[in-house]
């Protein structure tokens, strides 16, 4: 069986770990926990023809005070780029999040996921922008961990980049 191992990257409070929760365990908490280092979680997953063990590195949100350790890239095969769609800064944070994973460990595949989907009356997003990085040929998809809206799909779009 091939093993991925994926990082969840975004800023602080976008939902990282409650995709992961979602997704492998199929539950939601309206609890907000605040990841503390790296939190690794493992699902089994067919993709195509293949079973997949995706190994999934919650690793904590990066903010004006603490910032990411890019040792915990090291060996990843891809990752999910989480934002918030309500506030339009970690999606901003995410665009400057995917130029550094870029020059610290080379281009890897990667899906930017806008969590929240649930709270769309509330989302800053500028659609404009959201148009601008699909036309880079971004993978950009919509989720919302709450509802369960775009998880599986979020994580085997990624799973079927990373097999190429």
């Amino acid at each position: 069986m091939l093993q991925k191992k994926i990082c969840m990257l975004g800023s602080f409070a976008v939902g990282k770990t409650s995709l992961v929760r979602r997704f492998v365990e199929s539950i939601y908490s309206d609890v907000y926990q605040t990841t503390v280092g790296v939190k690794i979680d493992k699902k089994n997953v067919q993709v195509d023809e293949k079973e997949v063990s995706l190994v999934l590195w919650d690793i904590y949100g990066e903010d004006d005070y603490q910032r990411m350790r890019w040792t915990y890239l090291r060996g990843a095969s891809g990752y999910l780029l989480v934002a918030d769609g309500t506030r339009k800064t970690t999606l901003e944070k995410a665009v400057s999040l995917e130029q550094k994973v870029r020059e610290e460990v080379g281009a890897i595949p990667f899906v930017l996921v806008i969590n929240k989907s649930d709270l769309i009356r509330d989302w800053e997003l500028d659609s404009a922008l959201e148009s601008q990085l699909a036309a880079q040929h971004w993978s950009v998809l919509r989720s919302s961990a709450k509802t369960g809206e775009g998880v599986e799909e979020s994580f085997s779009l990624l799973a079927r980049k990373m097999l190429g």
